[in-house]
């Protein structure tokens, strides 16, 4: 299904009208898309774009060929691909532990490359199914992940609210992310970003404070198996 432009025009007016104003920011989430989708949504304005895959994503963007895209790698971090992911994304918002961080940073500051913008994933909803650093331990590693010159620490992010529980559990998910930002602040990180809210649940995200949302299906379709 090609990019929807109507609903990404409908989603950056609601996004402008938002009080108070701050800025939030779109992934459009291209896994599984093909090139001439990325190239419409940059067409319509689209300059983020989503990636859990290594190899499919060098593939498009060798093939898009445009230098003004923001490419953030959003899937799990294999080991044997760190090398990639550090030398052709510009954000990684899946790190989960600090030797994940600490091969990002020591590649990047060995290429002379600008920092690598990092979240950490916390499993807020703490399901063995997912991952992510536990609340508990996140103090921790955010500490550890702020001393590394080749990364910089620029937030949170939340894996995909519980199935269960309807709107309610969705937004209390969200809060308990922001209130764990909210206390990083406190402990002096100067952080910024709060990476929550897809397709489904993005309205519930924004009240609670998201900066980053990562939407795929509202603006590209279902994706085909």
């Amino acid at each position: 299904m090609m990019f929807d432009v109507s609903k990404w025009q409908q989603i950056r007016t609601l996004l402008a009208s938002l009080t108070p104003a701050r800025e939030i920011r779109v992934i459009a989430v291209s896994k599984g898309q093909g090139v001439a989708e990325i190239r419409a949504a940059a067409e319509a304005g689209v300059r983020l774009f989503g990636e859990s895959y290594v190899q499919e994503a060098l593939e498009k963007q060798a093939q898009v060929g445009r230098t003004d895209l923001e490419w953030h790698f959003i899937g799990r971090i294999q080991r044997n691909k760190t090398r990639l992911i550090a030398a052709h994304f510009h954000w990684v918002h899946g790190v989960t532990e600090e030797g994940q961080a600490r091969r990002l940073s020591e590649i990047r500051a060995g290429e002379g490359q600008t920092p690598l913008s990092v979240c950490l994933q916390v499993n807020i909803s703490g399901e063995a199914s997912k991952g992510g650093v536990s609340p508990a331990q996140l103090p921790e590693l955010a500490e550890a992940v702020a001393q590394m010159p080749g990364v910089i620490l620029r937030g949170l992010m939340a894996p995909p609210a519980p199935l269960l529980g309807g709107d309610e559990a969705t937004r209390r998910h969200f809060a308990a992310l922001r209130q764990q930002l909210e206390w990083l602040r406190a402990a002096g990180h100067a952080l910024d970003t709060l990476s929550m809210g897809m397709s489904g649940d993005y309205p519930l995200a924004l009240e609670e404070g998201a900066t980053l949302l990562r939407l795929g299906t509202i603006l590209f379709g279902r994706r085909e198996n």
